[in-house]
């Protein structure tokens, strides 16, 4: 069986067509980290301001909100390699224009505004479009696979993106707004290089390609996929702690910004020897139960962390709560694909893209009111619980998605 596997990855990243995605994915990931700690720090050394810190994410999650049936519906309609393409080459203008203004010294707080509004308006079209794109650049059995090692690229990036950086930006504050340039000139490349494995499926719904809503209503009408995009919503949404771990690093565990990197570090990490495990080794039965099981982990590793005062517990905890999240994601990203049809595939991506998006911001809320109101380690304990808790409900909500035995 091993060896079966290792061959089946091994064929993966020896295709051409799977390893220009993966770069493609990955360069594009890792500017937008390296974006992220370069205009938040710049934003901090001009205003001084927690609040206009905080503007930065909800400018860029705004058009993921305002533009989620648009953009599914663009996706459907026109060529999903030619729209990852032109985003790239829009954030490429966009990161070029913020170098040169951080070079000559006329950047102001409003530019940066600008320019994170262009690059989440570009990130609302980009992420369904690439979510629709891999299962047409995957052979027949392997998206488990394949959805295993882009999930690890990605992984990977959200390691080294940020300290890339931190460290560009502290030899100068326009240095890494040149490397974004140069890495999403590069992606561009790639994503030109990409052929398809095999065509697009022919249509097998009843939804025309104007219909914008067609992706909430194929959701709604198809529960397996309702339940997982849900309970993805929910899990991050009661259980992310990555709000509190400066509070962790400096007050609980009385460490440093050293600490506070590792303990950032530790989910990646943890994915990303899941990664490893799950290219070579794929979930071939129950995987429906499979997915719930790895969000109770989800859960029952964030009761263990929240209750740790020593390093190394925490640690550990973070590593498994991302491995656990890894199996969740791998699951779901290759159940939605392969119970959506091709020319829905863009609306559904949308929909799922502004889901995890929302939960990421509003878990990071929820954890912050939740500490302000009970405590840190209640906040954090408590979300965990509320995790699990979820998990059960949706099991018996969706017996359906419970009883899924394959993917492929």
């Amino acid at each position: 069986m091993s060896s079966v596997t290792s061959a089946g990855a091994g064929t993966l990243l020896r295709q051409g067509s799977f390893i220009f995605f993966l770069l493609s994915r990955s360069l594009s990931r890792l500017s937008s980290l390296v974006g992220i700690v370069a205009m938040g720090w710049q934003i901090y050394d001009l205003t001084s301001s927690a609040f206009a810190l905080g503007m930065i994410g909800l400018v860029g999650f705004l058009p993921t909100a305002v533009l989620v049936f648009v953009a599914g519906h663009t996706v459907d309609r026109y060529d999903r390699k030619r729209i990852m393409q032109a985003c790239q080459l829009a954030q490429a203008l966009t990161t070029f224009f913020l170098a040169w203004g951080a070079f000559a010294g006329w950047l102001t707080v409003i530019h940066i505004f600008i320019a994170t509004l262009v690059l989440g308006t570009t990130a609302a079209f980009e992420s369904p479009a690439t979510a629709a794109l891999l299962p047409l650049i995957t052979p027949q059995g392997s998206l488990q696979r394949a959805t295993a090692l882009s999930t690890g690229a990605a992984q990977l990036a959200t390691i080294t993106g940020p300290a890339l950086g931190g460290f560009a930006y502290a030899l100068s504050p326009g240095l890494p707004y040149a490397i974004m340039v140069l890495f999403w000139l590069s992606a561009t490349l790639f994503t030109g290089a990409i052929r398809m494995t095999h065509p697009p499926d022919e249509p097998k719904d009843s939804a025309t390609p104007g219909d914008l809503f067609a992706g909430v209503r194929f959701i709604r009408e198809n529960p397996s996929i309702l339940g997982t995009i849900s309970l993805d919503l929910f899990a991050v949404l009661f259980g992310g702690v990555t709000a509190l771990l400066p509070i962790y690093a400096r007050d609980i565990l009385m460490t440093g910004p050293l600490g506070l990197g590792i303990l950032r570090a530790a989910p990646a990490v943890g994915a990303l020897a899941m990664t490893s495990m799950l290219a070579r080794h794929t979930i071939r039965r129950h995987v429906g139960l499979r997915m719930f099981q790895a969000v109770i982990v989800f859960g029952v590793a964030t009761i263990i962390f929240a209750l740790s005062y020593w390093m190394w517990l925490s640690v550990l905890a973070l590593a498994l709560l991302g491995a656990a999240d890894n199996v969740s994601v791998v699951i779901r990203f290759s159940l939605v694909q392969l119970q959506t049809p091709n020319e829905m595939r863009g609306r559904v991506g949308a929909v799922n893209f502004l889901f995890i998006n929302a939960s990421n911001q509003l878990g990071q809320f929820e954890s912050g009111v939740t500490a302000a109101l009970l405590g840190t380690v209640p906040a954090a304990v408590l979300g965990g619980i509320a995790t699990v808790a979820v998990a059960l409900l949706w099991m018996k909500l969706f017996p359906t998605l419970r009883d899924v035995n394959r993917l492929e």
